[in-house]
C-alpha cells in the first residue's frame, strides 16, 4: 500500500491591516490646456452641462430665481420647439452681466454677393450640374484687403432655404483679419466649421475654443461668436444645416461604442469678460445680414446650464471600422455626425471622414467601386494626399457629384487594384479627407461656377482606358456557351457582336445580350 504522509493542520491569525485613505475627485473631469490650445473643456456629446466662472454663481435647484447672485440677468435659449421629445429638446440658461435685449436696434447691411441661402432652381443665382465638378484651393484675400471671418464667407452649393427649415448650405471662409469688437449670430442654421489652414480662436457666449486643422467645431443656431486668427490668414470649409441639429449616428450591431465616441467631444467652460465699449453684432436672418450695436460685450456670461452648446471634436480620435474578410461595407461606417431630415430614416446631411486605417479585405476590389448613389456628395481635403482622382485634389479644394452621377477612381487606380497582390496595408496615412453627403439634390452658386476662378471639371479622359475587356474573351465565352447548349456570340457585317436570346436565331439589325432565362 502507498504510504500517505500525515496531514498537519495549523491555525494562522490574520494580520490586521490598517485602512489607508484613498483619494476623491475635486470636481468633474475637464480636458486640460496644451501648447496649441490654452483652454479647458468639458467632455461628452449631448450632455446637460453646468459651468460657472465664479463659484457659487449658478442658482440652486431652480433656473430663474427672483434675483440672481451678483445681480446677473437670467436669459434662456431654446434650440427647438418647447414640446420636442426630451431626447431632442435642447436648451440653455445663461447668467450674464447684461442681457442680449440691451441693444440699439437693427439696420440692414448690404448683401454679400458671394453668400447664398436660397438654393431653389428658380433662383437665377444658382446653377444645376449633371456632371462631376472640382475646384482647386480657393485663394486667401490679398494683403491689401482686411477680411474677417464674416466678410470672408463664400457659398459653394446647397439645398432648400432657411425659411423652410429644411436644407443646407456649403460655404468656405477665406479670412486674413481677426474680428475685433464684432460678433456674428447665425439665426438660419447650425454651422459645422472645418479649418484647413490656420487655427481659429473662437469666443462664444459659453466660453472659448481653439480649433485647428483636423478638428471640427459646431456653433449652433442663434449663438453669438467671434473668430480670432492666431496664426494669420486662414481658410476652411463650413456646412450649415437649416432644419435640424447634428447628432451621433446610431451604431446598430456595433454596440455601445465606435466611430466617433461621445466622450471625445469637447464643450467650452464658462468664460466672461467685462467690456462696456461699443460692439457690433452681425445677425444673419433668412439669408440677409443685419447689424446691431450695443454698449457692452456679448461675451459676458458668468455661468450657464444646458445641452444647447457649442462643441468641438478631434477627428484623429475617430474609431474606424471596416471589412475584415471580403467586400466593402457601405460608407456610412465613416459617419462622424448626422442630421435628420423631415423624412424618417433619410438624413438631411451625413458628415463622413476618410482617415488612416488598415485595409485587409481578401479577394476584394479595394478602392471605391464604380457607383451611382442616390446621395449628393461634396468632398474636401483637410491635409495629406487623397489619390486616385483627376483633379489634383489638394487641401482647401473640393469636388462634387450630384445624385446618380457615375463616378469612381481613374483607370490607373483600377488597374493597380485589380492586379496587385492583396496584402494587409495601411491606407490614407497622414491624410484626412471628408465628405458632406446628403439625400437632397444640390444647386451650385454663381460664385462657385463663375467667380471663384477655381472651377474645373473632372477630366473624363481618366476613364478612357476602361475598355470593354469582355471582348477579349469572346472565344472562351463561345466555348462556354456551346458547352451549355446556348447560341454563341456572332459578329455582324458592321462588326457588332451579337447573340440571340431564348435560342432564337441571331438578329443582324441590332445588338442583343445573352438572355439568362433559359
Amino acid at each position: 500500500m502507498p504510504i500517505v504522509a500525515p496531514v498537519t493542520t495549523t491555525t494562522t491569525t490574520p494580520t490586521k491591516m490598517k485602512t489607508v485613505p484613498g483619494a476623491a475627485a475635486q470636481g468633474g473631469h475637464t480636458v486640460k490646456p496644451t501648447k496649441m490650445d490654452p483652454y479647458h473643456y468639458q467632455s461628452g456629446f449631448g450632455n446637460r452641462f453646468e459651468s460657472e466662472a465664479i463659484p457659487g454663481t449658478l442658482p440652486y435647484a431652480q433656473h430663474m430665481p427672483q434675483r440672481n447672485k451678483y445681480d446677473l440677468y437670467t436669459e434662456g435659449m431654446t434650440g427647438n420647439s418647447f414640446v420636442a421629445p426630451r431626447a431632442e429638446n435642447f436648451h440653455a440658461w445663461l447668467y450674464r452681466i447684461r442681457p442680449s435685449v440691451a441693444h440699439k436696434g437693427f439696420k440692414r447691411l448690404p448683401d454679400n454677393p458671394d453668400l447664398e441661402s436660397n438654393f431653389l432652381p428658380l433662383n437665377p443665382k444658382v446653377h444645376v450640374s449633371p456632371t462631376q465638378l472640382a475646384w482647386f484651393p480657393f485663394d486667401l484675400p490679398p494683403n491689401s484687403q482686411k477680411v474677417d471671418f464674416v466678410d470672408g464667407l463664400k457659398t459653394v452649393a446647397g439645398n432648400g432655404d432657411p425659411t423652410l427649415r429644411e436644407g443646407l448650405a456649403i460655404h468656405v471662409y477665406l479670412a486674413n483679419a481677426s474680428m475685433e469688437r464684432r460678433a456674428f449670430c447665425n439665426n438660419d442654421g447650425d454651422m459645422l466649421i472645418l479649418p484647413v489652414h490656420g487655427r481659429l480662436d473662437i469666443q462664444t457666449e459659453f466660453g472659448k475654443m481653439m480649433v485647428r486643422a483636423g478638428e471640427l467645431c459646431v456653433i449652433q443656431r442663434g449663438m453669438k461668436f467671434k473668430v480670432v486668427l492666431p496664426d494669420g490668414p486662414s481658410r476652411g470649409y463650413i456646412q450649415e444645416i437649416f432644419g435640424s441639429h447634428y447628432a451621433l449616428p446610431d451604431l446598430g450591431p456595433l454596440g455601445g461604442h465606435g466611430l466617433a465616441n461621445a466622450r471625445d467631444f469637447e464643450t467650452p467652460v464658462a468664460s466672461f469678460e467685462i467690456d462696456q465699449n461699443p460692439w457690433e453684432l452681425i445677425y444673419r436672418v433668412c439669408g440677409q445680414l443685419h447689424a446691431s450695436s450695443q454698449e457692452h460685450t456679448p461675451f459676458d456670461v458668468v455661468a450657464w446650464i444646458g445641452n444647447y452648446v457649442p462643441y468641438k471634436y478631434a477627428m484623429e480620435k475617430f474609431v474606424n471600422v471596416g471589412s475584415i474578410s471580403k467586400d466593402h461595407i457601405d460608407p456610412s461606417i465613416f459617419c462622424v455626425l448626422t442630421a435628420k431630415s423631415k423624412a424618417p430614416g433619410v438624413p438631411l446631411a451625413d458628415f463622413l471622414i476618410f482617415s488612416p486605417r488598415w485595409d485587409v479585405a481578401s479577394n476584394t476590389y479595394r478602392p471605391p467601386y464604380y457607383h451611382r448613389n442616390s446621395a449628393t456628395e461634396f468632398m474636401g481635403l483637410i491635409y495629406g494626399n487623397y489619390g486616385g482622382r483627376s483633379d489634383s485634389f489638394q487641401p482647401g479644394g473640393a469636388s462634387y457629384e450630384t445624385g446618380f452621377c457615375p463616378h469612381g477612381v481613374s483607370y490607373d487606380e483600377f488597374k493597380k487594384a485589380t492586379e496587385s497582390d492583396l496584402q494587409p496595408m495601411r491606407i490614407h496615412e497622414g491624410t484626412l479627407a471628408f465628405m458632406f453627403e446628403s439625400s437632397m439634390m444640390f444647386t451650385i452658386t454663381d460664385w462657385a461656377m463663375n467667380k471663384s476662378g477655381k472651377l474645373h471639371e473632372h477630366e473624363p479622359k481618366m476613364w478612357d482606358n476602361l475598355k470593354a475587356q469582355f471582348l477579349n474573351h469572346i472565344d472562351d465565352i463561345n466555348v462556354e456557351l456551346e458547352n451549355s447548349g446556348l447560341p454563341t456570340l456572332g459578329c455582324t457585317t458592321e462588326g457588332v457582336i451579337t447573340t440571340a436570346g431564348n435560342h432564337e436565331p441571331s438578329s443582324t439589325n441590332g445588338t442583343n445580350g445573352v438572355n439568362g432565362s433559359h
